[in-house]
């Protein structure tokens, strides 16, 4: 009896045991976050989330990456992100990783990429030795800390870099899977997510699959490098086409609604605060007063301007791409000016901003004429002068005055001094 007891405590005791690892090895959870399209900062915003996500629950963040690269502000923020992670990170690359994309699969401890996929292609824009050096001691620090030869991070880079059996001068490395595992730059060829889980000693695990919320949808959207120098344009050409038209309508609405999508998207991503939008107001804020309240172009229009453009310039975090979108929504919007040429002359608006009074004859205005042959010819007064009057010289009428001397009226005169308009003359005595 004592061993049926015995036996039953030890059956007991090693379902327990059983079940304990089974739950242990079922608890293992996995956060995979697609990479898809553009990176661009929006991009940022998701990777953060699910990174967060993934240390609240003591799981594993598995970077599915398919990218032709994109803007390098926003792959050096997220490379940040998950350098600084305190759970596993594992990038697979299940077709491409070029540019800034080869960026953040490099910035992953654990790399595997599926067969027929490549990584590489990291040649900046512009190409100037600034921007190649800094982003090439980025690429190499990178791959440094993952234990990956930063040799060939670089050769992605620069093009003059030569790494004798793989790539020669002038040629950008981009690397095959099956080269990028056999120089280390990634460290196996995987079909599946589940093969690459399981090479790294997952292999029971909770799947969960991350995608970016509406919001995070929109911030993509709105922060893509197409759209925002989109957004930008048409919010300048609305407040162009705005003034052609008296009152304010549909055209203005539409380039304030234009612009606040530019500020919100990146708002929403973070990379405007209320600092920047704040500026930007301020500065449509003087330009309004320069306009209308301000006559000329003076000290308020130039800060106006200054606070548009460092406004914008801000927000999106990248000079080059910065000025690149002010240049193209500045273009159009003056070749819109010059088409609505015409139109815009005949606005009330364009009338507060010149001088359009004109002082025709036929209103009775009438330009100085060149008084030097007066000088020496006679003429009678029509007025008294006391000492200032009128005169008839020639058939045409004067303003005169006289030497300080009353004359009378229909008395001869001659003009003796001439002062620019000022016409001075004398009485000439009836002897």
């Amino acid at each position: 009896m004592k061993r049926i007891r015995i036996g039953l405590v030890g059956l007991l005791l090693l379902l327990m045991f059983v079940g304990v690892n089974v739950v242990g090895a079922a608890s293992s959870i996995v956060y995979s976050v697609p990479i898809q399209g553009e990176i661009e900062p929006g991009l940022a915003a998701f990777i953060a989330r699910g990174l967060a996500l993934a240390e609240r629950n003591d799981a594993v963040l598995l970077l599915e990456i398919n990218t032709f690269g994109g803007r390098v502000d926003a792959a050096t923020e997220i490379k940040d992100l998950l350098l600084k992670a305190k759970v596993p990170v594992i990038a697979f690359v299940s077709e491409r990783a070029w540019s800034a994309g080869a960026l953040i699969a490099l910035s992953a401890p654990q790399v595997a990429m599926a067969p027929g996929s490549s990584i590489g292609a990291a040649e900046p824009r512009p190409m100037d030795e600034k921007t190649v050096s800094a982003l090439r001691a980025e690429f190499e620090a990178t791959a440094g800390r993952a234990g990956r030869d930063p040799r060939l991070a670089g050769a992605m880079v620069d093009a003059d870099l030569v790494i004798e059996d793989l790539v020669e001068k002038g040629k950008i490395l981009t690397l095959s899977a099956e080269k990028a595992v056999e120089w280390g730059m990634a460290d196996l060829l995987a079909t599946s997510r589940h093969e690459v889980l399981s090479h790294f000693g997952y292999d029971n695990y909770e799947l969960v699959s991350l995608a970016p919320h509406w919001a995070e949808r929109i911030a993509r959207l709105l922060t893509n490098s197409t759209i925002s120098s989109l957004l930008l344009t048409l919010g300048f050409l609305g407040l162009v086409f705005e003034i052609t038209t008296p009152g304010w309508g549909v055209p203005g609405t539409g380039g304030l609604l234009a612009l606040v999508l530019f500020f919100g998207g990146r708002y929403v991503s973070g990379l405007a605060g209320f600092e920047e939008i704040g500026l930007f107001v301020l500065g449509i804020v003087l330009l309004a007063l320069e306009v209308f309240v301000i006559p000329g172009f003076g000290l308020a229009g130039i800060l106006g301007l200054i606070a548009v453009i460092v406004s914008v310039v801000l927000v999106f975090g990248n000079v080059q791409a910065a000025l690149i979108s002010l240049f193209i929504a500045l273009s159009v919007s003056i070749l819109a000016f010059i088409l609505l040429w015409k139109r815009i002359k005949k606005t009330a608006f364009w009338q507060r901003l010149v001088l359009s009074h004109v002082e025709s004859t036929d209103e009775g205005y009438r330009a100085p004429t060149d008084l030097g042959q007066l000088l020496g010819h006679q003429g009678v007064t029509l007025t008294p002068l006391r000492p200032a009057g009128t005169v008839v010289i020639d058939q045409t009428r004067y303003d005169v005055v006289s030497e300080g001397v009353f004359i009378p009226q229909n008395s001869l005169v001659e003009v003796v001094l001439l002062e620019g308009t000022r016409i001075v003359v004398r009485e000439i005595s009836k002897e």
